[in-house]
């Protein structure tokens, strides 16, 4: 009890990869807000995923310094999916937070979250409204990923969705069961249910540091988050290659036609090579939708774990 207020735990995950620069300030400004909020104990869960500056020496001090900072440092760079499945691992609070160490997740939402878990919401999660200071290209691409997602997927993402949010020890819970290892994990937001409620937010340019997302992990991470929950794409190949038969068999009849009526035709080379291009293309393309559910098996079926500790002083739990 503090102040005759039910005093409740919110675990805030933090995923780091290479924020040496802006940690200390991300914490300072995260407390300021935390602690103006009555009734709720924060602590933090620093993960880091491999850096390669002094992220660790940095969450190490703030350790030191603060007895409301966890960490778990991985042995290698395992990406951010998995700094967050490890993070909600480590938790234990009513409820958790997850956010990014760069700012651009503003602590200024906790209190409108936190409010909205009270009001008897499973989960509040932040979303876009405007892409200030993102490339033009990038922006036009992810608003194409949301639109193709919801047509081909068995999950709804709501349009400039990120991963800031605040959820129950119960979602968190459910989250935890899916323990495949190539994850998607706006997609497992979605996927496990539960009443979320979005709070709107004005992008807010990184003003320390730099981003660690390419353009091509970008696309990488979309694609896997579609063959994750969707084989719509295996679908396809089946319809195209279908299609592409009963055209190939008309053709054929056609063909036997003009010979039986007309006599032999030679035909011609650019016909021809067109067919054999086309055809071509659409083998290709297929076997590699084929090839990236294939490879979702081949990582499943080896059963690694998602992620490798080095150190940490969070007492060891079981984990994949």
């Amino acid at each position: 009890m503090i102040g005759g207020l039910i005093t409740k735990n919110i675990d805030v995950v933090v995923p780091c990869y290479n924020e040496e620069e802006v940690l200390n300030l991300f914490y300072t400004e995260t407390e300021k807000i935390a602690k103006s909020i009555q009734g709720y104990n924060f602590t933090y869960i620093f993960v880091d995923d491999g850096s390669k500056d002094n992220t660790l020496m940095t969450i190490l001090q703030l350790a030191k310094e603060n007895d409301n900072v966890k960490y778990i440092s991985f042995s290698r760079n395992f990406g951010k999916e998995a700094g967050m499945y490890a993070g909600l691992q480590a938790t234990t609070g009513d409820y958790v937070i997850i956010m990014d160490a760069d700012l651009q997740h503003p602590p200024t939402l906790f209190p409108a979250m936190i409010k909205s878990m009270e009001e008897g919401h499973d989960c509040c999660a932040a979303r876009r409204t405007t892409r200030k200071g993102e490339a033009p290209i990038r922006s036009m691409f992810s608003r194409m990923f949301y639109r193709l997602n919801n047509k081909i997927c068995d999950v709804d993402l709501v349009q400039g969705a990120v991963d800031y949010r605040i959820m129950t020890r119960q979602m968190v819970d459910s989250i935890l069961e899916l323990s495949e290892v190539q994850r998607f994990s706006k997609g497992i937001f979605a996927w496990v249910g539960f009443d979320t409620e979005w709070i709107p937010y004005e992008n807010v340019e990184r003003t320390v540091g730099t981003t660690k997302w390419s353009f091509t992990g970008l696309f990488k991470y979309a694609v896997d988050g579609i063959t994750a929950f969707s084989i719509t794409p295996l679908r396809m190949v089946t319809g195209m290659g279908f299609t592409i038969s009963i055209f190939a068999f008309i053709y054929i009849i056609v063909t036997l036609i003009q010979t039986f009526v007309y006599g032999i035709d030679v035909p011609g080379y650019v016909t021809t090579l067109s067919a054999v291009l086309f055809l071509g293309g659409i083998i290709e393309f297929s076997l590699g939708i084929l090839g990236e559910y294939i490879a979702h098996i081949y990582m499943e079926a080896k059963d690694r774990p998602i992620y490798i500790t080095k150190t940490s002083n969070i007492e060891r739990k079981d984990k994949k």
